[in-house]
């Protein structure tokens, strides 16, 4: 292949394919490869994700049929549970009931909890979306940079 041929495709394919050794998630943190500890993949970080958002659309339903508001409202709403939800339990005890279903927890790098600040500053983050669409190589979004968080599996 010729240089050029493979600079191209390193620029499509990643760092790996140029040769690049990046280690695996983690590896910088200190973080086993594998098993409890590990950085979580990204396939249940969404589980999880995806749970933590039906609950939150079932307490936003129940609170918007007791407070008779609009559908927009309701929307705003099911943001407001989740940002609150996500907030309170991974300050308080370090995981969401999404995370603890999928076998997931909120640390902060180098052991230990998030606390309720940088639980707050995650989920703020968390619930303007784009901070957690822009992931690094150790899987951590910018709410999770933010944080100085890492989530790992139980």
């Amino acid at each position: 292949m010729t240089e050029r041929r493979r600079s191209i495709g390193s620029w499509i394919e990643g760092a790996r394919a140029a040769g690049v050794e990046l280690g695996y998630p983690g590896e910088r943190m200190g973080l086993p490869r594998e098993g409890a500890g590990s950085v979580a993949g990204y396939g249940r970080r969404l589980g999880a994700l995806v749970l933590d958002w039906v609950i939150a659309l079932a307490i936003a339903a129940v609170l918007a049929g007791a407070l008779h508001v609009g559908a927009q409202t309701r929307s705003l709403l099911t943001l407001l549970v989740f940002g609150v939800m996500a907030w309170l339990l991974t300050g308080s005890i370090g995981t969401t009931v999404g995370k603890r279903l999928c076998g997931l927890r909120v640390v902060r790098v180098g052991g230990g909890p998030v606390g309720p600040l940088w639980a707050f500053v995650r989920a703020l983050l968390l619930v303007l979306v784009v901070p957690a669409l822009i992931w690094d190589r150790d899987h951590r979004g910018l709410h999770d940079r933010a944080a100085n968080a890492v989530v790992v599996r139980i």
